[in-house]
């Protein structure tokens, strides 16, 4: 990028420096995209990776209202949902002829079609902030959710509405039948959106978003009206949101309400933007990682994902509030300054001790989860790799030894970590306050 001065005898040419490690960064994005399908080729992994790119965009979209604008919204699930009924109803339309629409447009249907309910709902939500938001949110999401079975023709009832997303001809000799062909144009547009949102957090709009969510009330004494922001910022994550769910339409071929518009995705995207960190622009790429892993694997390998999944959550709350990303950033910011090797035994300690509390506290789930669901099948069962009579007082006695083992040496590991971490802040605070004296 160039500046120049007026043109006078001393004008000359101002070459602003590139931000090297901002185009790594992105770089090093786009080339994990490319790469990632040929790296991991099952079937179930092209799956996921396509699930994770267009739930990035959503949990990115969603970031925009907690982490950046401080709006916790129940109800974020509408818009996304709604996009994806447009865009499948666009993508029938246009199979019959009746719409000249390629699909490579048809996320961008969904776009405009989260935007324009974001329009309209969104003025009367974002009237007021704080709880009263969220459970106007909330009240939204419900009402859209029961609308799904008042109006079967544009839900599809139960059923859901299902779609082909191979009609027309092939756009540059692709016909997106193929699953890798798929994700690719997903790649795409998780990519750009991606950018997208992150110019935004820059943008004058964005700004101001971070001054409301920090202190409205000098927001409003320098003349801007708050809740026009809001309303701005909800309109613009509702057509990313929207985007969002056009890829899900065009991925899975079929929607349904209880799976795009119910509270319970809602909820799902809030869980995981949390967990990876609303307070990071990087964090809910994490979250949308993290959310299909455990919807996907962890769902399929236990019956009691959900306790878990409870229990990281309530965890993550009281010790680590800032999710996935504040823990990377703080850990980084150690590395800055040479420190971190001097943790890596407390780390291997914590890890080593915790997968034991966690392998004794999980036998013990196992075992109840078995006696409730599974009693026809006998008293034994299989849990990683070991066999276990869940009537037997051996079992419990083995597993919860295993618990409180793991928890005690935990716990001496932890107090050793804290007061490793203290001397290491205050090493480094010092190192600051020595180099600003320098």
């Amino acid at each position: 990028m160039t500046t120049t001065t007026a043109s006078t005898p001393g004008s000359y040419y101002r070459f602003k420096p590139w931000n090297v490690g901002r185009l790594l960064v992105w770089g090093l994005f786009a080339l994990l995209l490319i790469v990632a399908p040929l790296l991991f080729t099952s079937s179930l992994a092209l799956t996921m990776l396509s699930q994770i790119g267009y739930l990035i965009i959503i949990c990115l979209s969603y970031n925009m209202l907690l982490g950046q604008g401080g709006m916790l919204s129940f109800g974020h699930a509408v818009y996304t949902g709604l996009g994806s009924f447009i865009a499948i109803h666009a993508m029938n339309l246009a199979g019959k002829g009746a719409l000249p629409i390629p699909l490579v447009f048809i996320p961008l249907v969904g776009g405009l079609a989260g935007m324009l309910f974001a329009v309209l709902l969104g003025y009367v939500t974002t009237k007021k902030a704080g709880t009263t938001f969220a459970m106007i949110t909330l009240g939204i999401g419900e009402l859209v959710a029961s609308m799904a079975l008042m109006f079967p023709e544009f839900f599809g009832g139960e059923g859901g509405i299902t779609t082909d997303r191979v009609y027309g001809g092939s756009f540059l000799g692709i016909t997106f039948g193929p699953a890798i062909q798929v994700y690719y144009l997903i790649a795409v547009y998780c990519f750009v959106c991606t950018a997208a949102m992150f110019a935004f957090t820059g943008t004058p709009l964005g700004r101001i978003l971070n001054a409301v969510r920090d202190n409205p009330e000098r927001v409003e004494f320098i003349g801007y009206n708050t809740q026009r922001v809001r309303y701005f910022a909800f309109i613009i994550a509702g057509f990313f949101a929207g985007i969002g769910g056009g890829l899900a339409a065009i991925n899975f071929e079929i929607i349904t309400a209880v799976d795009s518009v119910s509270i319970l995705r809602s909820g799902g995207y809030l869980l995981f933007t949390f967990l990876g960190g609303a307070t990071f622009f990087f964090g809910p790429i994490i979250g949308a990682v993290l959310l299909v892993f455990a919807s996907v694997l962890l769902s399929e390998l236990t019956k009691a994902w959900l306790l878990y999944l409870g229990l990281v959550f309530l965890f993550m709350v009281m010790y680590a509030p800032g999710g996935v990303a504040s823990l990377i950033m703080m850990n980084l910011r150690v590395a800055k300054y040479g420190k971190l090797r001097a943790l890596l035994p407390s780390y291997l300690g914590l890890a080593g001790t915790g997968l034991v509390a966690m392998l004794g506290a999980a036998c013990m789930v196992e075992m109840t989860y078995h006696l409730q669901l599974n009693a026809a099948l006998g008293p034994e069962m299989t849990f990683l790799g070991a066999t276990l009579n869940a009537k037997a007082l051996a079992s419990w006695f083995g597993s919860g030894f295993v618990l409180l083992t793991g928890l005690g040496l935990f716990e001496l590991c932890r107090r050793e970590y804290v007061r490793q971490w203290g001397r290491i802040q205050e090493e480094i605070e010092h190192e600051i306050k020595r180099g600003e004296a320098l």
